[in-house]
Formats: C-alpha cells, sequence, structure tokens
C-alpha cells in the first residue's frame, strides 16, 4: 500500500536571504530609540505661573518653547533666555506681559506688566498697597488683554474751616468733596469752598471752608503784580511773621489792616488766595494809597 503524501515543510524565516538586513535595520533602530531617550530632558515649564513637566529633546530653551506651542512676544520675560542651552532638570519660566492703563493720583499712564495679579502687578510698578486705595481687590487676577487699575494713595492735606481752626489729615480721597464727607465738615450756606468741591486733593493742599467773598475786586486791581508784591514783603511766605510779631503772613499784614480787610484771626492761619483776597481788598478800599500800607514795596505792584 502507498504511503500518505507528506506535507511540504514550512519554510524557515532565519534561511530568508533577507534576513541579515532586517536584522541589522532593528538593531540601528533600537539603537536610535536608545540614543534619542539618552538625549531626552526632564523640564519643568512654568507658564504663567502654572508649571508642567516636560519630556524633551530640544537643545535650546527657544526649541522647547516651540515643542510646546508657548509663543513669547514684546514685553514677554523669559528665564533662562531663549538661547539659552537646555539642560536636564532645567526649570524655564515664561511670563506674558499684560497691559495696564493706570492711574495713580488722577495721572493716567500706560504700563507693561508680567505680573498675574494685582498685588505682584504693584510691587512691580513699586506701588505700596498698603497705603494706597485701589479700584480692584490685590487678589484679582490681571488678564492678559489687561485692565484698567486707578489707585490713590495717601496725602497729606489741610483743612481750614475759620480763624484758628486748622486740622491736618492724611487721605485716599477722590475729590475735595469726598474728602469733607469723610471727615464730617459742614460746608454752612453760602460759605465757599477753595478749591472747589470737584478738585482732586493732592499733596500739601489747603482746603478752605470760608464766608464768601462778599465784595468782588475790580479787574484793574486782580491785574497788579500781588506775587511781586508778596516776594517783597515776605519772601512769598505765607507763614511769615516779624520778630516782634507786629506783621503776618504774604504782605506783612498788621492786625489792623487785617480787620479793616474782613480778616478774622491772624492772616497766618489762612492760605494765600484768602491773604491775597484781603490784601486787594484792603487796597481797593483806600482808592489805591499803597504807600500807607507797603511803603517799601508796594512800587512792585507795578512792576
Amino acid at each position: 500500500m502507498r504511503g500518505k503524501r507528506r506535507a511540504p515543510r514550512p519554510r524557515i524565516p532565519w534561511r530568508s536571504p533577507w534576513l541579515p538586513a532586517v536584522c541589522l535595520a532593528g538593531l540601528l533602530a533600537a539603537g536610535g530609540l536608545a540614543a534619542v531617550s539618552a538625549l531626552a530632558k526632564d523640564v519643568v515649564l512654568v507658564v504663567d505661573g502654572e508649571p508642567r513637566a516636560v519630556r524633551s529633546s530640544a537643545g535650546s530653551v527657544g526649541d522647547l518653547l516651540g515643542e510646546a506651542g508657548v509663543d513669547v512676544g514684546f514685553g514677554d520675560v523669559v528665564r533662562p533666555r531663549p538661547e539659552a542651552e537646555l539642560a536636564d532638570g532645567a526649570r524655564v519660566e515664561v511670563r506674558h506681559a499684560r497691559p495696564i492703563k493706570l492711574t495713580v493720583d488722577g495721572r493716567t499712564s500706560d504700563r507693561l506688566v508680567t505680573a498675574t495679579n494685582v498685588r505682584e502687578a504693584l510691587a512691580e510698578l513699586a506701588i505700596s498697597p498698603a497705603a494706597s486705595r485701589l479700584s480692584e481687590p490685590p487678589d484679582k487676577r490681571v488678564p492678559l488683554t489687561g485692565m484698567s487699575l486707578t489707585v490713590l494713595t495717601e496725602r497729606d492735606v489741610s483743612v481750614v474751616t475759620g480763624a484758628a481752626r486748622r486740622r491736618s489729615l492724611r487721605t485716599t480721597a477722590r475729590t475735595v468733596r469726598e474728602l469733607l464727607r469723610r471727615e464730617r465738615v459742614a460746608v454752612p450756606p453760602g460759605f465757599q469752598v477753595r478749591p472747589s468741591l470737584g478738585s482732586f486733593p493732592q499733596q500739601g493742599m489747603v482746603i478752605t471752608v470760608a464766608p464768601p467773598w462778599i465784595v468782588p475786586i475790580r479787574p484793574e486791581v486782580r491785574r497788579l503784580d500781588w506775587r511781586a508784591l508778596a516776594a517783597c514783603e515776605s519772601g512769598g511766605d505765607p507763614k511769615a511773621r516779624a520778630g516782634d510779631g507786629g506783621s503776618y503772613g504774604l504782605y506783612r499784614f498788621s492786625l489792623d489792616m487785617w480787620r479793616a480787610a474782613g480778616g478774622s484771626g491772624l492772616p497766618t492761619e489762612w492760605p494765600e488766595d484768602e491773604q491775597t483776597y484781603r490784601a486787594q481788598l484792603l487796597y481797593q478800599r483806600d482808592g489805591g494809597t499803597w504807600q500807607r500800607h507797603w511803603p517799601h514795596c508796594g512800587s512792585r505792584l507795578f512792576s
């Protein structure tokens, strides 16, 4: 009986003529992967305060940012610099610039900061939040699109509400009106506030709440050189006093002169504009006879 026919032997792969080439390619690929793995670096990339771990084979900081899709533009801060070599274990920080329309005590400017919140932005701008009044809370985030920020710093001002009634204050008020309301300073009907209620209370400002200037000063009297007269009489010092206490203020008023012009208290207790009004009123009431009151300096009115 004839035997069954044997099945053909399977081909043995390692006997293929392509086997050496396939093995070589595999070894090269494995070697390449090992080399790339050896070159990869573990770094921490911090973008606007948010850290993330990154594994990269980039050769420089700039290449890393390109791989990570992090754009860098004008005003942005990158540490280390983009051209720096990227080392294993490095920490790379990117802080994007944010525009701020900053208004400090009524003066507005456009600034760039890389801070992510108002508190950090103030530190970057060298503004102390402890002595300021802010339009936004310190922990508010500063968006990439920017924001407006108003800062009112503490200022020293004085409020004069009558003879010998002068108060020195520190304030962050926006207006004279707000300051008087905060300090509970009453303005009686008909009284004048100088500077006006809508004025900004600047450092060193003297705010006067006083009876109105009932008698108007004629234009030709106002046009005289009162500044030159004050410079000659007192050096322009509204607090000036003669050694014996016989004359006071910008225009060296005697007490009789001051009272004749409707003044109360001492001239030195009042700001410059009140003293000037009283001097002009005195000149006007006496028909321009300056020689009586200012014999040595009165001619300066016509300089």
